[in-house]
């Protein structure tokens, strides 16, 4: 399964809209959440925010670290950290991709959300979730 995640990312990084393609499913359960953006729902939307990543002049690359996966019988994730370097410096985004396996027995994406890791999450090693007290209060 990291295998297919790899794929993912190798086809960000080298702006490969036809080998993005291959990798996601192209249905209406298809969604993805980049930083900052809201939820697309979708394939054709999925498609239309790789084909406006790529445009961009700024060429990203991905460390990944701390990948984790898990394989159900027809539902796989993998949880990563995105160590993303760029011409403005470097970020750590914390991912969750989602796999569906097809009929043919191929695994294909269908779910990517990315969100910022903040320097304070980073530093403490866990982030302020549900029922823990934020610090100093």
């Amino acid at each position: 399964m990291l295998a297919v995640n790899n794929g993912f990312y190798e086809a960000f990084e080298a702006s490969d809209l036809a080998a993005m393609s291959v990798l996601w499913e192209h249905s209406e359960r298809a969604f993805c959440t980049h930083p900052g953006w809201a939820t697309l729902r979708g394939w054709p939307k999925v498609a239309a925010s790789f084909v406006a990543l790529f445009r961009e002049p700024q060429p990203l690359q991905f460390i990944l670290t701390e990948h984790k996966a898990v394989v159900g019988a027809d539902l796989a994730w993998v949880g990563v950290d995105e160590n993303i370097l760029g011409d403005e410096g470097a970020t750590t985004v914390a991912a969750v991709n989602l796999f569906a396996r097809q009929a043919d027995g191929s695994w294909r994406m269908v779910a990517h959300h990315a969100s910022p890791v903040t320097a304070s999450a980073e530093a403490d090693g866990e982030s302020d979730g549900p029922g823990r007290e934020p610090p100093g209060a």
